[in-house]
């Protein structure tokens, strides 16, 4: 093989990582039962992949061969241990677990399902279950998470270091809960799902504004539960993705910079994820049993049904926002509604809103916060008020797209 013909196949691992390591992970864990020894394993399959495929070429199943790879490398190192500690009975039975079916083929189980349900047991305290989750399942640094969290990275990591050893300790199953415990697990399940969705539709941080990839992964992990579990909140948290999805192609320029949402071009939107998703929130409200991911839903839904943003129905939307806010009170809730009374009634009533909620400090660290207030002073004409919040919101966010955005406005206000 070429040295031209050998790069081609290190890109093509580094491809193979990029779209499958997560999935190979989590066979893993259900191969190895253990979350560290996985992960081991995982970097040892990819370092063999490294050193064989230029040779040997790239395999017909990649993610196969990768999880033969490093659950052999696994019994190779239990093995190695052994000559100095029995095995025990738990890597007796990895080692002797030697049916390629029972660990190769596409599964009608889907491991990543199994493993996000063990991230979210309830012997594991909340924050815990999400930060495991989208370090194990979706592959985001520590610092990423800490982020999303306003958490330090090191309390972070201890978080997720404590969460593993708990499973270990307590024997917890890598399993997709019986029927008859399904419904209990569903609320961290799906809270997590939809903090993989925004981390992959705004991502949290970093040169772009969106990680298809994880969008894509808690919409696929959405369809999976929604089809083991047809609950009416689990329905309406994908039809809220799907309709949030629909406007990826209109949300950033060619270059990558950020463009809101009135706009957009609209023909630009996918109307197929707007037809299912528009068609799930009409099935979860028909349920009656309306939460908050299907409330959100069906607000995007007006937003979707609007063929220009001026034909909005911000009315309609501010009345979602009323349930809303009653169903689950929040504070980013709350500035949501503002931003909606603002659109209905003009900039001075959000502001006195936006105000308000800045007053109580409790989103006085967050950047929309910031940015919406922002904007509304901007309207009105009252630009030094403007600049200091929107600098205030540059300071605050860390995804370079925003950064720029938020430093054209501020050169407006100075042209202005």
């Amino acid at each position: 093989m070429s040295e031209a013909e050998a790069g081609q196949v290190r890109e093509t691992v580094a491809a193979v990582y990029r779209s499958e390591s997560r999935r190979v992970f989590a066979t893993l864990i259900r191969l190895l039962g253990d979350f560290d020894l996985a992960e081991e394993a995982l970097h040892e399959a990819f370092r063999a992949a490294l050193e064989q495929w230029p040779r040997e070429g790239i395999p017909a199943n990649p993610r196969a061969w990768l999880v033969s790879a490093g659950r052999f490398k696994a019994i190779d190192g239990i093995r190695r241990n052994a000559r100095f500690d029995p095995l025990d009975e738990d890597a007796e039975n990895i080692a002797g677990n030697d049916d390629p079916e029972s660990w190769a083929a596409d599964e009608i189980e889907d491991d990543r399902l199994r493993l996000i349900f063990t991230c979210c047991h309830p012997a594991l305290p909340p924050d815990a279950q999400v930060a495991l989750t989208l370090r194990e399942v979706c592959g985001l640094t520590t610092e990423e998470i800490a982020h999303a969290f306003l958490t330090a990275a090191p309390t972070l990591a201890q978080r997720i270091v404590r969460a593993k050893g708990k499973i270990r300790d307590a024997k917890i199953s890598y399993q997709v809960p019986a029927q008859a415990d399904l419904p209990e697990r569903l609320d961290s399940v799906l809270r997590v799902i939809y903090l993989v969705f925004n981390e992959g539709y705004s991502a949290s941080s970093g040169a772009t504004l969106t990680r298809h990839d994880l969008s894509g992964e808690a919409i696929r992990l959405a369809r999976l539960l929604v089809e083991l579990l047809p609950e009416p909140e689990a329905i309406g948290l994908l039809a809220l993705m799907l309709l949030h999805e629909s406007r990826r192609a209109a949300r950033a320029s060619a270059t990558g910079d950020l463009i809101l949402l009135e706009e957009q071009n609209r023909s630009l939107w996918d109307r197929d994820m707007i037809a299912e998703g528009t068609a799930l929130v009409e099935r979860a409200l028909a349920t009656r049993r309306m939460g908050p991911y299907t409330l959100q839903a069906a607000i995007s839904a007006v937003h979707a049904g609007a063929s220009r943003a001026d034909a909005t129905d911000w009315a309609q939307i501010v009345g979602l926002y009323d349930v809303l806010a009653r169903v689950e009170p929040s504070p980013v809730i709350e500035l949501n509604r503002a931003v909606a009374v603002a659109m209905r009634d003009g900039p001075e009533p959000g502001l006195a809103l936006i105000d308000a909620i800045l007053t109580r400090g409790e989103l006085a660290d967050y950047r929309l916060a910031h940015a919406a207030r922002a904007d509304l002073c901007r309207r009105l004409g009252r630009t030094a008020e403007a600049r200091t919040s929107y600098e205030r919101a540059l300071a605050l966010t860390r995804q370079e797209p925003e950064r720029r955005f938020l430093e054209r406005r501020l050169a407006q206000l100075g042209d202005a």
